[in-house]
C-alpha cells in the first residue's frame, strides 16, 4: 500500500502572462462554520475535541490537551496532485546535515524565498489563509513572519526532547510528506509530560506520521517534544515545519536543579594506588611525561589504566550486581546511574580509588593541577625525578619511589595542618579552605537511546573531567557514546572522547567548553554480535575542581 489517496487534480488559476498558477486549498472539513467555532471552544476551554469526517474513515479534526495542547489535521491538503508535485520539488532541494548534542538529520534552505510553484504555493497557504484561521480559533494574534523549513529524517536520525522556545514563537507545525509509515519505523513525534517544576517526565503521548497529515501545537514551557530515532534503513521520514510567530508571553521563573554535592578527598594513603593502578603509571618520570604532554594538549587517554585482575573483577560485578536508576530529566540528560550504596565491595572500591586522597595528588601530577596541598609544582617534580634517578643508579638493593615518601607526607602533614587551623584561624585559612579541591563522581550505565544534552543552565567552569570506560569492546564511533566537547555558542567539536576499555580519559575544561554524550544510536545493537550479553558500557565518571 502507498499510504496515499488516488490523485485528483488540483486547483490552479490563470496567472500573469496566461500561465497557470498553482494553488494550495486545505480540507473544506477545516473551514466549515461550525467546526471552526468548535475548535476555538476546545482551544479556549482546554477540552478534547475530535470531529469525524463524514467522507473519509479518519477524523477531520482532532484537539486533545494530554499532554499539553496539540491539534492533528490528518487530511490537510485537498489535492493528491498538490501533495504530489510538493513532494517533488522538495526533494530537488539541497539539504545539509544538522548535528549537535541536539539532534541528527537533513534540512534543507529556508522556504521562506524558494520560488518553486508548489513550495511558493504551500508557504501562501500556510502563512496567509491557514494563518488567518489559526489566529482566530487560538486567539492570538499571529503575525506575517514566514518561519519553515524541510526535514529529511534517515537511519538512526533523531531529535531529542525540547521546548521549542524561542522568543516570539507561538505556534509549531509539521507537515508530513511521508510514504506508508508504521510506529517500528520510528520517527514518531513523541510529546512529553512533566513535573511539578516543568520538567519533561516520559513520553505520554507518541503520532506516527502519515502522508498529509498536519500536526501543530501551542509553544510553552511545558510543549516538550522529540522525533524518536527513526529505524528504518529504507524511508525516509519527509516533512514540512516551521512556527506561526506573535506577541511573546511571560514566562514562569526558570527551574534550576539542585546542585551536585561536591567533597573533598577521602584520607586514603598510597596504598591504594598500588592495589588498584597499572605500575608504570606510578612511576614518577613517566608521571612526568604525562604532564608534558597534558600541559601542551588539555587533555589525554590513559590506556590499561587499572590493573588487570581488578578491571576484570570490576566489569564481571558490573554485569551482574548492579541496582541502576534513570537519571533524567530528559530535556537533560537520559541515562542510568548506579544505586551507590547498593553497590558491591569491588565497585565501592573503585569509587572510593576516584575519590581518595591518593588519587587526587595523582591527579595533580598527571595534569600539573593544584589538586592537593602537596602538589609538586614543575621545577619540584623535576628536582624529585632527577634524585629518584641518581638514587636508584647509586645505592644498590634499595629503590626510592617519590610518590611514595611524597604520599607518606601526606597523613602527618594533613594532621598537621588541621590542627593548626583550629588553633589559629584567621584570613589565610578562610582562604585555603574556600579553595580545598573537591570532586563529585557517578558510575553510569549507556545503552541504545541514551544521551546528555546542553541546556541553558549548563555550568561553565574550571574542572577537571576524568572518565573510566568498562565493557566497551566491540564499540564504534558511529554508535555514539561518545563525549564532546565544544566552545560556548558553537557546534563545531574541539574535542571527542571515545569509549575505550579500561582507559581513563582526563579533559581540562575552561568556562567556555561545554560537553554532552552523544545519543547512541541503533545501530549500537550491532555489538550483540560480538558480545551476544552486552547491551552498551558503563563509565565512572567524576570531575574535580581545584
Amino acid at each position: 500500500m502507498s499510504g496515499k489517496r488516488p490523485s485528483e487534480p488540483g486547483p490552479s488559476r490563470m496567472g500573469k502572462r496566461g500561465k497557470k498558477e498553482v494553488v494550495a486549498e486545505f480540507s473544506d472539513a477545516v473551514t466549515e462554520k461550525t467546526l471552526k467555532k468548535q475548535v476555538a471552544a476546545a482551544w479556549s476551554h482546554r477540552t478534547p475535541f475530535i470531529h469525524d469526517n463524514v467522507f473519509l474513515p479518519t477524523e477531520a479534526i482532532v484537539v486533545d490537551m494530554d499532554p499539553f495542547l496539540h491539534c492533528v489535521i490528518p487530511n490537510f491538503i485537498q489535492s493528491q496532485d498538490f501533495l504530489e508535485g510538493l513532494h517533488k520539488e522538495l526533494l530537488s532541494l539541497d539539504f545539509h546535515e544538522k548535528y549537535n548534542d541536539l539532534y541528527k538529520f537533513q534540512q534543507s534552505d529556508d522556504l521562506k524565498k524558494r520560488r518553486e510553484p508548489h513550495i511558493s504555493a504551500l508557504r501562501k497557504l500556510l502563512f496567509e489563509d491557514f494563518r488567518s484561521w489559526l489566529s482566530d480559533i487560538s486567539n492570538i494574534d499571529l503575525e506575517s513572519t514566514i518561519d519553515m523549513s524541510c526535514a529529511k529524517y534517515e537511519f538512526t536520525d533523531a531529535l531529542l526532547c525540547h521546548d521549542d522556545e524561542l522568543e516570539g514563537r507561538r505556534v509549531a507545525f509539521i507537515l508530513y510528506l511521508v510514504p506508508s509509515w508504521d510506529r517500528s519505523f520510528g520517527g514518531t513525534l513523541d510529546l512529553f509530560s512533566t513535573d511539578e517544576h516543568l520538567q519533561p517526565k516520559h513520553i505520554a503521548k507518541s503520532l506516527t506520521p502519515s502522508w498529509n497529515k498536519l500536526v501543530f501545537f501551542e509553544v510553552s514551557p511545558v510543549s516538550f517534544h522529540q522525533v524518536s530515532e527513526v529505524l528504518s534503513e529504507e524511508k525516509s521520514r519527509l516533512s514540512i515545519s516551521g512556527w506561526f510567530h506573535g506577541p511573546s508571553v511571560i514566562k514562569p521563573p526558570t527551574y534550576l536543579e539542585p546542585l551536585i554535592p561536591r567533597n573533598p578527598h577521602i584520607p586514603q594513603d598510597h596504598e591504594i594506588l598500588y592495589e588498584w593502578i597499572n605500575p608504570t603509571y606510578l612511576d614518577m618520570e613517566y608521571q612526568a611525561q604525562i604532564q608534558e604532554e597534558f600541559e601542551e594538549r588539555s587533555e589525554i587517554l590513559l590506556k590499561e589504566f587499572l590493573k588487570p585482575e581488578k578491571f576484570e573483577k570490576v566489569c564481571e560485578a558490573l554485569e551482574k550486581e548492579v541496582e541502576w536508576s534513570i537519571c533524567g530529566p530528559p530535556n537533560k540528560r537520559f541515562y542510568e546511574r548506579a544505586e551507590e550504596s547498593q553497590l558491591p565491595d569491588i565497585l565501592k572500591g573503585c569509587m572510593t580509588l576516584f575519590r581518595s586522597e591518593a588519587l587526587f595528588l595523582l591527579l595533580s601530577n598527571f595534569t600539573g593541577l593544584k589538586l592537593h596541598f602537596l602538589a609538586p609544582c614543575e621545577e619540584e617534580i623535576k628536582d624529585k625525578t632527577e634524585t629518584a634517578c641518581a638514587a636508584g643508579s647509586t645505592e644498590e638493593g634499595t629503590s626510592h619511589n617519590p610518590l611514595e615518601s611524597t604520599q607518606l607526607a601526606i597523613s602527618s602533614n594533613s594532621q598537621h595542618s588541621s590542627e593548626q587551623g583550629d588553633a589559629a584561624p584567621g584570613k589565610e585559612t578562610t582562604r585555603k579552605e574556600s579553595s580545598v579541591p573537591t570532586c563529585q563522581g557517578e558510575l553510569r550505565r549507556w545503552k541504545t537511546g541514551h544521551y546528555t544534552l546542553i541546556h541553558d543552565n549548563s555550568q561553565t567552569e574550571f574542572a577537571l573531567d576524568l572518565v573510566l570506560y568498562c565493557g566497551c569492546e566491540g564499540w564504534e564511533p558511529e554508535y555514539g557514546g561518545f563525549t564532546s566537547y565544544i566552545a560556548k555558542g558553537e557546534d563545531e567539536e574541539l574535542l571527542v572522547v571515545n569509549p575505550e576499555n579500561n582507559s581513563l580519559a582526563l579533559v581540562y575544561r575552561d568556562r567556555e567548553t561545554l560537553k554532552f554524550v552523544k545519543h547512541i544510536n541503533h545501530r549500537s545493537l550491532e555489538q550483540k554480535k560480538s558480545f551476544p550479553d552486552r547491551t552498551g558500557f558503563w563509565d565512572f565518571s567524576f570531575i574535580y575542581y581545584e
